[in-house]
């Protein structure tokens, strides 16, 4: 996923997503931008310069129904979260890619597909499906 610290965009964002804009959440939209891959909520906490755990996760439940971050669960493993594509909104994230967890550096990337692959199960109504891999990232398969 493409980085994206401009400040601008950050502000387009939120108000595109009619969100409002304090600098709390300009401030943890900012941690989220700087990195390429899916983070713990451990890593925004200690990125923060003063916080109120409070305000932090309703923070983070408005990115989330908003569609501006998602969450990344993978069993045994914390929470983990990633800027959204513009595509994600307060109905539903429209995600394409495959969530990939490095073996050797434990970092999770959104991998970024052509052709998500379609699953019809009889009888079911699928609306979201989610796709996780491990292995070796590029920069650790080397």
């Amino acid at each position: 996923m493409q980085q994206r610290c401009n400040k601008v965009f950050m502000v387009n964002l939120l108000k595109s997503k009619n969100i409002s804009e304090t600098p709390f959440r300009k401030e943890v939209l900012e941690i989220f931008s700087k990195y390429n891959n899916a983070i713990p909520l451990s890593i925004v906490e200690k990125e923060l310069k003063k916080y109120n755990r409070i305000t932090l996760y309703r923070t983070i439940k408005v990115f989330l129904e908003k569609g501006i971050i998602h969450k990344i669960t993978i069993s045994g493993e914390d929470s983990n979260y990633a800027i959204c594509q513009e595509e994600c909104n307060t109905d539903a994230h429209r995600h394409q890619h495959i969530h990939f967890k490095c073996k050797k550096c434990k970092t999770i990337y959104c991998v970024e597909i052509n052709e998500f692959p379609a699953i019809t199960l009889p009888n079911y109504k699928v609306e979201q499906l989610e796709i996780q891999a491990t292995g070796l990232c590029e920069n650790c398969n080397v």
